[in-house]
């Protein structure tokens, strides 16, 4: 058993955790807040970008182009853009997506890496893979600039024949307590995943005619770059968000697991005190009836001679 000055030092380190756990689950909550509110922002631009894509795509049916260039004849060089974060204590977030990442590649002998967080960069560098492109400290601040410039990249290996395909692998977060890695396609894009509703004028009729100047493809060479980076970043977010989630679901059940070994350690400091105290007492009594007997001898040899 555990002196007392053990279980009180056993005490004080597991106190010093809980206020870390606390602390960090209170920073978790605060980003993903914050985090939450950056999406909400730019989901408007986002939807109208959506809407004018699937108006080209319906009114000029035969237009072609490169963003929707499926390229079937060529052997596949895939692009995989992994989403992970920068730090651990998030429970099982990044080795799930990692996995996910593992199992969807094998499936291509061509592919290139493109990393969004350290745990994926050491993660992979350790198996010896190679990454084409590290997008460093962009986990731990999913911003616009950061999205268009991954966009960019990505856009310019496709169009120069380098990427045949390129996916993002993130992590969505379902409810507070689900979090599902997902994958998604990022290019080329799919014809049928811009599906078109009919938009009413303001006198409630519906708009038949639409010209682009100075001409589809043109605007679609505009445009869907700014789509690309509104998903990027979505995806990010949504990766943030998940972190910060599943970390506070780790920090809130290593709090309780804290509190929980804070009152059977003080049970345990109890259960030692009182054992000290009666030790204490048992010895101070047997060294008094003790020396009550070393006396009454004495007498009795005295009485004696």
């Amino acid at each position: 058993m555990e002196s007392i000055k053990e279980i009180r030092t056993h005490i004080d380190s597991v106190q010093q955790t809980l206020k870390i756990t606390n602390a960090m689950y209170l920073i978790s909550s605060s980003k993903l807040r914050k985090a939450r509110q950056q999406l909400i922002n730019v989901q408007p631009y986002f939807t109208k970008t959506r809407q004018t894509i699937s108006d080209i795509l319906h009114r000029t049916e035969d237009v072609e182009h490169i963003y929707f260039d499926r390229r079937p004849d060529k052997p596949h060089k895939v692009g995989y853009i992994v989403i992970t974060g920068d730090k651990g204590l998030a429970g099982a977030y990044n080795h799930n997506v990692l996995r996910m990442a593992e199992e969807h590649m094998k499936q291509f002998d061509d592919t290139t890496l493109f990393l969004i967080g350290q745990v994926g960069r050491s993660y992979f560098r350790h198996k010896g893979v190679d990454i084409a492109v590290e997008f460093m400290y962009t986990a731990q601040d999913p911003t616009a600039y950061r999205a268009r410039e991954i966009a960019e990249t990505i856009v310019e290996h496709f169009r120069k024949g380098r990427l045949d395909e390129v996916y993002i692998v993130y992590t969505e977060m379902v409810t507070s307590m689900t979090l599902e890695p997902r994958i998604l396609k990022l290019l080329p894009l799919d014809r049928d995943a811009f599906p078109w509703q009919p938009r009413p004028r303001a006198d409630g009729g519906v708009r038949r005619e639409v010209t682009y100047m100075p001409s589809p493809a043109r605007v679609l060479d505009h445009i869907v770059p700014g789509y690309l980076k509104g998903l990027l970043l979505g995806t990010m977010v949504e990766s943030f968000c998940s972190e910060q989630n599943a970390r506070m679901l780790a920090m809130d059940t290593a709090t309780d697991n804290a509190r929980e070994l804070l009152k059977t350690l003080q049970l345990d400091y109890n259960r030692a005190r009182q054992t000290a105290i009666t030790q204490e007492i048992t010895e101070i009594v047997a060294g008094a009836q003790g020396g009550d007997d070393d006396g009454g001898d004495g007498d009795a040899w005295d009485e004696t001679r």
